[in-house]
């Protein structure tokens, strides 16, 4: 076993630990196709709830990951001579199998890159099959369908486009073979993995997951009781499907047995979904690289996903506009907290950036930029405008503003939950970076497992993201919303994989992004304040508490918060609610050593480095 130096670090207590090795039967499969040297690492169990993680030093490269497991696997990669992309790619088949609530190869994913010269971005997104029109979320009297039937059905699926995505991404930046990232994720899904407290949580928590039979038979024993904490659980279905596309390439997910499996388990629902071949083996002709957004924020240069996402948008207007405000005297507690008074703008500003968000923010292939430029919700004057809307007291709900001539006018989307999602992030030995934020959408998508047709047990998850569109094509005006179901069209995410530069000298000083539906956009903007404008390391930034606005009450992490603080807000008119606002960062940043790695203790989050 090879000493992995920021790994053992974080668990000093490991219950239930067990060492795996590699049998001679999978020695001898393996002896020929396999240049890259894995070695099964340890499984600790790992604390539920929240830990405040330390965050780690590293000087030569960083992994940042949801499951040790995954970060583990991308430590791996690294160590064999793999790129930031490699070690990604390895990451994210890890986590389709140990963490399948929240990501996988049934769903999609953004993917933002740096190789010391530019940066690229990457669009897996998933997209609506032919068959999708606006009215697929209506009932017979044309009402929109209660929101978990909807999510519990094959209607929700739409085409993954994760693998193309990587697959793309691999053609540009990756080093090793293509097979030899599939090696951590077959190996884990042969000779199994233990699982941890926060997936069996999760799995007795969803009422819906045993209805399918491919998952109740994979996740649930023979009396219909989640597998325990610590249950080494093996999926061959899984194994078989990674073998085919280590070998074959992607054709050999959006082709052939795979592909028909995943129709057949979509179209054969109670609840049935319009997916057909065609819509899955069209995927990977689509283009999947495209412009990032960069944008001036103090003294750096803020990177993120141009829409579908409204991420990277709805980050920098809350940035942006909290700059044109004249700051607090003490905006962070000595306790790391934020005050009242920075939070009372943090809020507001977040109303302003969700109500554009609902108003402009589609797939850019069917809807128009106000002004033809997503650019134009960022300009400084608008920017400027906006603010002079927050005074010293709630503004309640907020208006969209109007940054630029509409080809359209475009009606209010309603207010609808998601959920879910994982973000990776790698900084690689010649100094490239990914960061990438990748999902099935709820927890657990869809609840449609898919075994590829191999007969076996196991397989993966369909994603739910076609609930990321407005259930109604119109609003109560009749206006005709940006963001409804459209074929081939994909639909609006939160999703924020941020990469951040020093404007004077093009270095790159931090990745970062989270999973947690619209709040992702709260998470991300939170830990770019704490880490660039109050001074904070990543895991400082991670560990302040969070908070949320979309454009309606406000939400705080439920017992995170002095009760002065939540009296202060309430007394300046806002209407407070708690919640569990499970937060998942990692996030990488450059320190005068080397580089400093943040994970989120809300999850089982970790960083592996040299």
């Amino acid at each position: 076993m090879k000493k992995k130096s920021a790994y053992f670090n974080v668990f000093p207590l490991l219950i239930l630990v067990f060492m795996l090795t590699l049998s001679a039967a999978c020695e001898q499969k393996d002896q020929d196709a396999e240049t890259v040297d894995y070695d099964l690492p340890e499984q600790p169990e790992i604390a539920t709830g929240y830990t405040s993680n330390p965050g780690w030093k590293t000087s030569e490269f960083a992994v940042a990951a949801a499951h040790p497991l995954a970060a583990d696997a991308g430590y791996q990669i690294l160590k064999n001579g793999g790129s930031a992309v490699d070690a990604a790619i390895a990451i994210q088949l890890v986590l389709t199998l140990v963490e399948p609530q929240s990501s996988g190869i049934g769903g999609g994913a953004f993917l933002l890159h740096w190789d010391g010269l530019e940066v690229t971005a990457f669009n897996g997104r998933e997209t609506a099959p032919d068959g999708a029109n606006q009215e697929m979320f209506l009932d017979e009297n044309g009402d929109p369908l209660p929101f978990t039937d909807a999510v519990h059905s094959g209607l929700s699926v739409g085409v993954p486009g994760t693998l193309a995505m990587l697959r793309d991404a691999h053609r540009r930046h990756g080093k090793l073979e293509w097979k030899d990232l599939f090696v951590p994720a077959i190996t884990l899904a042969e000779e199994g993995f233990r699982i941890t407290p926060r997936l069996y949580q999760q799995v007795s928590a969803d009422e819906r997951l045993a209805d399918d039979e491919i998952a109740r038979n994979y996740f649930f024993d023979e009396e219909g009781e989640p597998h325990p904490v610590g249950h080494t659980l093996k999926n061959p279905a899984l194994a078989r499907i990674l073998n085919r596309i280590s070998e074959e390439g992607i054709s050999a997910f959006y082709q052939g047995a795979v592909a028909d499996n995943l129709v057949e388990r979509v179209r054969r629902h109670d609840r049935p979904g319009t997916i057909r071949i065609g819509d899955i083996t069209r995927y990977p002709d689509r283009e999947t690289e495209t412009e990032p957004l960069c944008n001036p924020w103090r003294e750096y240069r803020v990177c993120g996903f141009p829409p579908p996402s409204s991420g990277h948008l709805a980050v920098m207007q809350i940035l942006g506009i909290m700059e044109n405000l004249n700051p607090p005297p003490e905006p962070l507690r000595a306790d790391t907290i934020p005050s009242a008074e920075w939070l009372h703008q943090f809020l507001e500003a977040s109303k302003l950036a969700f109500a554009d968000r609902g108003r402009y923010v589609g797939d850019p292939d069917f809807v128009h930029a106000p002004g033809d430029d997503w650019q134009s919700m960022l300009q400084p004057d608008y920017l400027s405008e906006r603010a002079s809307l927050i005074g010293s007291e709630s503004m309640g709900q907020a208006e969209p503003g109007e940054p630029g001539e509409l080809a359209e006018m475009f009606g209010e989307h309603p207010v609808q939950p998601d959920a879910g999602t994982s973000h990776i992030s790698v900084i690689d030995p010649d100094g490239n970076a990914v960061s990438m934020t990748t999902t099935i959408e709820q927890a657990f998508g869809s609840r449609v497992m898919a075994d590829g047709g191999t007969g076996l047990r196991g397989g993966y998850m369909l994603n739910n993201e076609l609930t990321d569109f407005s259930f109604e094509p119109k609003d109560d005006e009749g206006r005709l919303i940006a963001n409804r179901v459209q074929p081939g069209k994909q639909p609006r995410s939160s999703m924020s994989p941020t990469l951040v530069f020093d404007s004077g000298s093009g270095d790159l000083v931090a990745t970062l992004g989270s999973p947690g539906g619209a709040a992702i956009i709260h998470y991300t903007a939170k830990t770019l304040a704490g880490m660039l404008g109050f001074g904070l390391d990543a895991q400082q930034a991670i560990n302040m508490p969070n908070f949320a606005n979309f454009n309606g009450p406000s939400v705080l992490e439920e017992g995170r918060f002095p009760e002065e603080v939540i009296r202060d807000l309430e007394d300046q008119g806002h209407e407070i609610s708690e919640r569990s606002l499970t937060s998942g960062i990692q996030a990488v940043q450059r320190i005068e050593q080397g580089w400093f790695g943040g994970a989120d203790g809300r999850r089982e989050g970790v960083v592996m480095g040299e």
